[in-house]
């Protein structure tokens, strides 16, 4: 079991933050108006993003002569992409006009001042018609305005390697209805496959970040029936059985090394290295993933992988007992959103409306493995031959949820990620991370924002 751990820790990190602030990472000068700075995420096996803003650069520059679109691909992963972000947009002169950002950090960074609302704007798009209603919940703030508007979303659910289940003997398709169905069957691929096969993948720990908090923990968490947040008495509830017994099912998989050892599986590259080398070469079997693990497989990834339409398939995640709905699902997604230094707003929002076009929506959907917020871009038939699982993924749209859309909320999902990380590595029995969890979230958001389940 490992005792070092040669990642960053968030106290590093805080403090390269203050560094790279104090170093000068302001600039001076005005800004051209007739530039239009975009910020995005170009990382692992994401390139999609990056593919996209090249082509809308080239087509908007030769449309609009005098115009420059300036990219700034940021590669880092998702936690240190909103930190170099978030320098940017402590000064003006620095601020990105459009930034690629995950949508549970809207809520902070409005509450920053960071984000222009874009209530106007989106009702005056001609093409807002398109967009569907699940869309204004993820980039509406608690305020009621609007901060972005989403390029596509996402679910999660159960990947498995067809080849390695039967190869072990366990039924094909394979629609798990209950956890205990779930270990059945990984409990099986690890008796007759052995040392040679990783049985399943759940991320956890604060190196997978947002990863093991979100398509970890909160993907057992809402499947128990219990939630994160009271959204009644708009409280976070910090004493509940599923919480728990989510982190229970972790430490089952830990302690009967029925997952990757704690050293991979605390590797910061982890979900790259899954959909990239492990399912790939049937190291492999089983892993809770989003529905845009295909991005890693696509002609147009880093390592294509011709086959993976033979050999995976995905299956909905069961509730804990099977109860109704039976199935569970948790859902993200990413927005452009318009800083508020932008120097000219409406120039800016060109930019983002024709990234957000349909042909290019389709063109992300296939390339990013995301769920389209568009109606025209679902009913493509470019983007349904080229999504074959589309509408099995879909349909969990319907049973999904959401992370409560708080400012609070990534410093206790950093709370989950530690309590996981505390039970993976035999720190503290999932009670006891339990036990501390609800003491960090009260100190958090404070004792009289706390309840029960």
């Amino acid at each position: 079991m490992r005792t070092e751990r040669p990642f960053t820790t968030c106290a590093a990190a805080a403090a390269s933050a203050v560094l790279l602030a104090a170093t000068g990472c302001s600039g001076g000068g005005d800004r051209d108006p007739d530039t239009v700075r975009v910020v995005y995420q170009h990382y692992g096996t994401f390139i999609a993003m990056d593919t996209l803003m090249q082509k809308v650069k080239e087509e908007f520059e030769a449309d609009n002569p005098g115009t420059t679109v300036e990219l700034n691909a940021i590669e880092a992963p998702p936690e240190d992409f909103q930190t170099q972000v978030n320098l940017m947009n402590g000064s003006p002169s620095e601020a990105p006009d459009l930034i690629y950002q995950d949508t549970f950090t809207i809520n902070q960074d409005a509450d920053a001042g960071y984000l222009m609302p874009l209530d106007d704007h989106f009702a005056s798009w001609d093409e807002a018609e398109h967009v569907n209603d699940q869309e204004a919940e993820a980039v509406t703030s608690l305020d009621g305005d609007r901060y972005g508007v989403m390029l596509g979303t996402d679910v999660r659910g159960l990947w498995y390697n067809t080849e390695l289940l039967e190869e072990a003997g366990v039924e094909t398709p394979w629609e798990p209805g209950s956890w205990d169905e779930v270990l059945e069957a990984v409990r099986t691929v690890d008796a007759e496959l052995g040392d040679e096969v990783i049985p399943m993948n759940v991320y956890s720990g604060t190196p997978a970040g947002e990863m093991a908090a979100l398509q970890g923990f909160q993907m057992l968490l809402s499947g128990t029936g219990d939630t994160l947040f009271d959204e009644d008495s708009e409280q976070w509830i910090v004493d509940s059985t599923g919480f728990t017994e989510s982190l229970e099912f972790v430490h089952t998989l830990f302690d009967e090394d029925l997952t990757l050892d704690a050293q991979d599986a605390l590797d910061a590259n982890i979900g790259t290295l899954n959909n990239e080398e492990r399912f790939p070469s049937g190291e492999l079997a089983i892993s809770l993933e989003g529905s845009w693990a295909t991005q890693s497989w696509i002609e147009e990834a880093n390592q294509p992988w011709p086959e993976w339409e033979e050999t995976m398939e995905f299956v909905p995640m069961p509730t804990q007992d099977g109860q109704d709905p039976g199935i569970t699902s948790m859902s993200g997604g990413w927005a452009l959103s318009m800083g508020a230094h932008a120097t000219d707003p409406d120039l800016a929002w060109e930019v983002m409306t024709h990234a957000l076009s349909q042909e290019h929506a389709v063109k992300f959907a296939v390339e990013g493995g995301q769920i389209p917020v568009r109606d025209d871009v679902a009913e493509d038939p470019d983007f349904l031959e080229a999504a074959p699982m589309a509408e099995e993924m879909a349909e969990l749209v319907e049973v999904t949820g959401f992370r409560p859309a708080y400012s609070e909320y990534p410093q206790v999902s950093l709370a989950i990620q530690e309590a996981m990380e505390a039970v993976m590595l035999g720190e503290a029995t999932p009670q006891e991370a339990a036990e501390v969890y609800a003491e960090e979230v009260e100190g958090i958001v404070g004792p009289d924002q706390v309840t029960g389940s």
